[in-house]
């Protein structure tokens, strides 16, 4: 199988930059899609490859976040956010069980400059986390997407520079291996 992430930082921008030739060179079988900003009925009069099931969580504040998903073949189920009123308004959760596994799509919170919504992203870590794990319960789960963390110096350049930037804040870190 062929799973491929990216955060496109806009559905809509990168659909005219040539998307959908694209994703036909990339031939997966499922790709995985974060930072959509776009509401599904934005995207419905594009011609989506062949073959693919298409599946969008989109934020209530239109132009903002979203997960998007394309798969070749056709989940058993498909659901939407950590069921947790406050954390779903952002689409930042697709959950698709197949025979086999429950596929993923995430975008994680940014903590934002100076770190102004850590509390909530320390809080979305946690959920996310207990509902990855009541999944796991059903059927093995492979997570995907932007984590919006480095998790270890290695993973960034100038770890020291950025120790108190969000994406790299010690308790962001410590959150997040807490996951892993």
């Amino acid at each position: 199988m062929k799973l491929i992430s990216w955060n496109v930082n806009g559905m809509r921008a990168v659909l005219g930059k040539g998307l959908l030739d694209i994703i036909d060179d990339m031939d997966a079988d499922i790709l995985c899609f974060q930072e959509t900003k776009a509401q599904p009925e934005q995207l419905v009069d594009f011609d989506w490859p062949e073959g693919y099931e298409v599946f969008w969580h989109s934020a209530v504040k239109k132009g903002y976040s979203g997960t998007g998903v394309l798969s070749r073949q056709k989940p058993l189920k498909v659901w939407n956010g950590l069921d947790i009123p406050e954390h779903d308004q952002e689409g930042r959760v697709q959950n698709l069980e197949f025979d086999s596994f429950i596929l993923v799509n995430v975008y994680t919170p940014n903590a934002q400059h100076g770190l102004a919504r850590l509390d909530y992203r320390l809080a979305w870590d946690e959920a996310f986390r207990h509902h990855v794990c009541k999944l796991q319960q059903q059927k093995p789960v492979l997570f995907c997407g932007d984590l919006n963390v480095a998790h270890q110096e290695i993973d960034l350049a100038r770890p020291k520079d950025n120790a108190k930037n969000p994406g790299f804040s010690p308790e962001e870190r410590a959150s997040f291996t807490q996951l892993v």
